[in-house]
């Protein structure tokens, strides 16, 4: 396929349309891909002042800032911002709302105005969350757990995981557009075995979300049910079964976490294939290996309840399942690595954040090995371990795969170059502080700290301060990454066609990509990444 654009089209999806109205009754998929950017650009920020806050809070024992009420309410808000309106649709609704379908060679998503609806149910849902933060006793955590979450809790729970429950559909809806797009609008010639890695991601998140989410919206309004009503589902004291409770939540919460690296993993395939200068290694591996992590994702729920009392022979079967997500997962470990061997590496911006993202993950995936054995989870259960553990995983892994697509697609989406130089800042604070603050944690959790508490015990001082200006770094490393972006926009050179040397099919167009993405329809003949 030979079609090259060079330069800024005159008619771009940007300048397409003009108007506040235009926007907000856009079909098209790349614009909605920019509103999502902006609501969950606005969410992380909060997220990320309520975690700065909890950090401060704990710079020493006892009360610092303010009472133990509050620390439990930030932590929540924190929780679920970051989880629901952050980390969960970020990539997706993002990248793949923006990429997915041209790097197929389509026009738009299959379904264009339920694409639109998704995102209106996602502020709607944000909204009503949001309107939680103004109402006392949001204490539970974000994992809602009964009978904190009905017994003495203020009214603030309702709205919140009515909230949460509105946005499951925006992700439902999400998902079934991006499998109903892959399937039947492929150009002439790509077939599934040549589509990019990073669709292949999106699409086995997209079956997660699809298949698991229902799940967790049903919880949820029994949830409310129960508070509003009276009835005895989850709450022991009207008879009810917590633990149904932690079943039902970790069978959507735990392929969640799926949802939220494996369209992190369809990034980094991109970058390293990308800035290695190489046709990606194990293309077939690594596609299935996709599919592999969203199969056995529904089978490993239950090595959250390994002390609620489950019995020894699921807390075994759950464990070896827990274990075997690791197999699928070395695979695309094993094939970036050896992508990367012999390649002509680049250590651009993306790149370090592509390079940052395997260090971080695989120290989080290989801790979750000490939480998969059942004998050591009773020790690190509800300890600073499992904090470690899970950020390292979504801070470590999706965030920085986050921070790598928004430079790497940045020249597409804008048409203008970002800094390489404020990139490598961002970079060089983000994954340093990401270290300082969490790495000290796996020591605490070791120590015996639990997990959501607002005190600790003298002995943890140092390491608990550590941590905290750890998080300094962090918050001034994404406000260096911001502070790239609006450079970018304002000041940034006008990018060439193919700044990265990219092969996938959104580097043969217009940068910004005209309002029906291609002139005409492309036909594939190569393989993966030989299309140009």
């Amino acid at each position: 396929m030979s079609h090259a654009a060079t330069g800024v089209a005159e008619d771009n999806y940007l300048n397409h349309e003009k108007g506040l109205w235009s926007w907000l009754t856009t079909i098209d998929h790349k614009r909605i891909g920019i509103m999502y950017f902006i609501a969950i650009s606005t969410f992380f920020l909060l997220g990320g002042i309520f975690a700065l806050l909890i950090r401060a809070e704990l710079f020493s024992p006892g009360e610092t800032l303010f009472s133990a009420d509050t620390y439990n309410r930030i932590m929540t808000y924190h929780g679920a911002v970051m989880v629901f309106m952050v980390i969960v649709p970020g990539i997706p609704a993002i990248f793949g709302n923006f990429v997915l379908p041209i790097m197929i060679g389509a026009k738009d998503v299959a379904f264009p105005k339920l694409n639109l609806a998704s995102w209106y149910l996602f502020m709607i849902g944000a909204a009503v969350t949001a309107s939680a933060l103004f109402m006392k006793q949001v204490d539970t955590g974000w994992t809602f757990y009964t009978p904190y979450s009905s017994l003495k809790t203020g009214a603030g729970v309702i709205p919140m995981v009515l909230g949460v429950f509105i946005m499951g559909f925006s992700s439902i809806l999400t998902g079934l557009n991006f499998v109903v797009t892959t399937h039947k609008l492929r150009a002439p010639g790509m077939t599934m075995n040549r589509i990019p890695l990073m669709v292949w991601a999106l699409y086995s998140t997209a079956i997660i979300q699809v298949l698991a989410t229902p799940v967790l919206a049903i919880t949820l309004l029994l949830l409310i049910a129960e508070k509003t009503l009276g009835v005895g589902i989850f709450d022991p004291a009207l008879g009810g079964d917590p633990i149904l409770f932690q079943h039902f939540f970790w069978f959507y919460s735990h392929p969640a976490v799926y949802i939220m690296i494996l369209p992190a993993m369809g990034v980094i395939s991109e970058l390293i294939a990308t800035f290695s200068r190489k046709v990606i290694f194990g293309y077939t591996a690594i596609a299935y290996s996709s599919l592999a992590i969203a199969a056995v994702s529904f089978l490993v729920w239950g090595h959250h309840l390994f002390v609620s009392g489950q019995s020894e022979f699921a807390g075994l079967l759950f464990s070896f399942l827990t274990m075997l997500v690791g197999v699928p997962t070395a695979i695309k470990l094993f094939n970036w690595i050896s992508t990367m061997y012999k390649g002509s590496v680049r250590l651009d911006a993306p790149m370090l954040f592509a390079i940052g993202f395997m260090f971080l993950f695989t120290i989080g995936g290989l801790t979750g090995v000490f939480l998969a054995s059942t004998g050591m989870d009773i020790h690190f259960h509800d300890t600073y371990f499992v904090v470690a553990h899970f950020h390292y995983v979504m801070v470590g892994g999706t965030l920085m795969a986050f921070m790598g697509a928004l430079l790497y697609w940045f020249p597409k989406v804008t048409g203008k170059m970002p800094s390489d130089l404020l990139g490598r800042i961002s970079w060089a604070l983000i994954f340093t502080g990401f270290n300082v603050t969490f790495y000290p944690q796996f020591i605490l959790g070791s120590m015996g700290m639990p997990r959501r508490y607002f005190d600790y015990l003298p002995e943890f001082t140092s390491l608990n301060q550590m941590s905290t200006v750890g998080s300094w770094f962090i918050g001034s490393g994404f406000v260096v990454g911001l502070i790239a972006i609006f450079h970018g926009l304002l000041k940034g050179e006008k990018a060439p066609e193919n700044p990265w040397g990219g092969k996938t099919l959104e580097w043969t167009i217009a940068s910004p990509p005209t309002h029906e993405n291609f002139e005409k329809t492309p036909v594939v003949t190569g393989g993966p990444y030989e299309y140009r």
